[in-house]
């Protein structure tokens, strides 16, 4: 259970955080001075902490530079009487995650909470890697897998880790680009300084540069005070700018500058301001494709690639299927206070057969919908959705379709072997090999998608099973006859 600790010396303040955040299952712990909150931080550790600028006893700032020397990674939100504080935005530069005015806004303090403990667990929880037997649902995330591909990602993380390189994950969505990214933060010489991940395709592009870089009071509209960035906030640390691919144009030229030199401008300001954060970055997009289109820029595309990190899709390694299979079954059943514990040999062929167009993800949220489904301690075949059971699509079916020489030379062999055996049903046989190359070429060409194909040949759904069952047709990760 998250523990968050509140600081203020007015009664009020302290009980509106017990009152809000233990209905939200949190533990609330108080104190109204500086020194208590030190006992508190020292005894409990924390998951995030709201502090009082002003205190009885010291300012809060002094209180976060003494925070550290127990918990360097503690998010730790400042709140503040004054709209034009420069209290709370030394605070800010002094490390703090974020800070709000009093009056608080309840919907506002719930939501910077959630976010600044989703930033902790991003730090706290331990990556592992390669062994899914180990006991990690219950404490952090694993990368699992022993194939030779996943091997080469093991080894990238490990080589690439304790170099203050720039980082570039790529793989298709789903994938696990921000386990790896974890990963190398958490095999970091940096390890134990801040960490905060920014999804540049979430948010919008007006707010992104505001988000990353900061803004000065009326550099637009709705700046009604100054806000630290990101860069500057997480400075020491190291920032994981996910689907970097998604950053407009007018941003990455800005962007290149900071990866050039570690110096920045605030949105609306021309101070310049000294960084140190070290960048790994993730895409599905193909950036070199982009650059060549104009839609990002080659020399931040330089920069960003100094190390490549490539993730491989489900679909390359199915011989880590039935050990990732294990490990999300004993998450979900933790989760879900559920015992199925194990895949019958038809399910298991079924998870084999399918194609995961949405790689992990689509796997644990499967399972999870299984177990959620199950009722005994076996997964059976009826428990998986049906796009498991009846694919509508597998997009990566490859089988090349017959060419119309060979077609025309099997129906020539055809036609004569059967005029030669004196044959007295060869339109039967004839219409079912027309129904057969007519309906496999079809699934071919839908990639197996069977609502499709019903649709292209006239058909019903319930006809086309019949026909594909009748005609020993079979769709696998290849249609074939």
């Amino acid at each position: 259970m998250p523990t968050l600790i509140a600081v203020d010396d007015e009664p009020s303040d302290l009980e509106l955080f017990r009152h809000t955040f233990e209905k939200q299952g949190l533990t609330v712990l108080t104190a109204k001075t500086a020194a208590d909150a030190l006992k508190l931080v020292a005894e409990h550790k924390p998951d995030v902490a709201v502090f009082d600028v002003m205190l009885p006893d010291k300012s809060g700032i002094q209180l976060l530079d003494e925070v550290k020397r127990y918990d360097t990674r503690l998010p730790v939100i400042f709140v503040t009487a004054g709209g034009t504080s420069a209290t709370a935005i030394d605070a800010m530069r002094h490390g703090a995650f974020d800070y709000l005015l009093k009056p608080l806004n309840l919907k506002q303090v719930r939501e910077l909470v959630d976010r600044a403990l989703e930033v902790r667990r991003l730090m706290n929880e331990p990556i592992t890697m390669g062994d899914a037997q180990q006991p990690t649902p219950d404490d952090g995330d694993t990368l699992v897998g022993r194939s030779e591909e996943m091997q080469d990602v093991y080894k990238a993380i490990g080589r690439v880790a304790p170099k203050n390189v720039n980082v570039l994950i790529r793989g298709e969505s789903g994938t696990g680009k921000e386990l790896v990214a974890r990963a190398v933060y958490q095999f970091s010489d940096r390890a134990e300084q801040p960490f905060l991940a920014v999804n540049c395709a979430a948010i919008p592009e007006s707010l992104l540069e505001s988000e990353l870089f900061g803004h000065e009071k009326g550099a637009f509209t709705g700046a009604d005070r100054r806000r630290i960035g990101k860069f500057e906030q997480c400075s020491g640390g190291t920032i994981f700018l996910d689907e970097i691919g998604d950053m407009p144009l007018a941003l990455q030229s800005k962007m290149l500058r900071l990866l050039q030199n570690q110096q920045f401008e605030r949105v609306g300001g021309n101070t310049t301001i000294k960084t140190d954060v070290r960048i790994i970055t993730a895409t599905h997009r193909d950036l070199e494709k982009m650059a060549e289109d104009g839609k990002f820029r080659w020399d931040l595309y330089y920069r960003l690639n100094v190390y490549s990190i490539e993730i491989p899709p489900l679909r390359d390694r199915h011989d880590d299927l039935p050990e990732l299979i294990d490990y999300f079954l004993r998450r979900a059943n933790r989760e879900l206070d559920k015992e199925v514990l194990t895949v019958d040999e038809a399910t298991m062929e079924l998870l084999k057969a399918y194609s995961w167009p949405g790689n992990i993800r689509e796997l644990q949220s499967i399972l999870k919908q299984a177990v959620l489904a199950s009722s005994g301690p076996v997964l059976l075949e009826h428990f998986l959705p049906d796009i498991v059971c009846e694919p509508e699509q597998h997009p990566h079916i490859n089988a090349k379709p017959s060419s119309p020489q060979s077609l025309s030379d099997v129906w020539d062999r055809f036609v004569s072997e059967r005029l030669e055996a004196d044959s007295t049903a060869i339109y039967k046989e004839g219409i079912e090999i027309a129904e057969r190359e007519i309906i496999s070429r079809v699934l071919r060409h839908t990639d197996g998608n069977q609502v499709r194909a019903t649709r292209l040949l006239g058909i019903t759904r319930s006809t086309l099973r019949s026909k594909i069952s009748q005609l020993g047709i079979t769709i696998d990760t290849v249609v074939e006859t």
